[in-house]
């Protein structure tokens, strides 16, 4: 994960382009959530104690991800 500073906030912004679906999960402690591949836009609010942001790709997905961390 970039240099992120303890005690600010933070949001992800997760798109997928192309077809069928991601799956974006942070962790520890959060739950998966599904990223259509149609442009759609994902955000969700992290902290620099969160350890882990991992996406993959479902079964037959292609396309191109592209993510954005701003301090908020």
């Amino acid at each position: 994960m970039p240099s992120l500073r303890r005690g600010t906030a933070y949001r992800l912004s997760l798109v997928c382009v192309g077809r069928g679906s991601a799956r974006l999960t942070v962790s520890p402690g959060r739950r998966e959530e599904t990223v259509p591949c149609d442009r759609s836009v994902v955000r969700q609010r992290i902290t620099a104690e969160d350890e882990k942001i991992d996406v993959n790709g479902t079964a037959g997905a292609s396309g191109m991800i592209a993510w954005q961390i701003d301090a908020i």
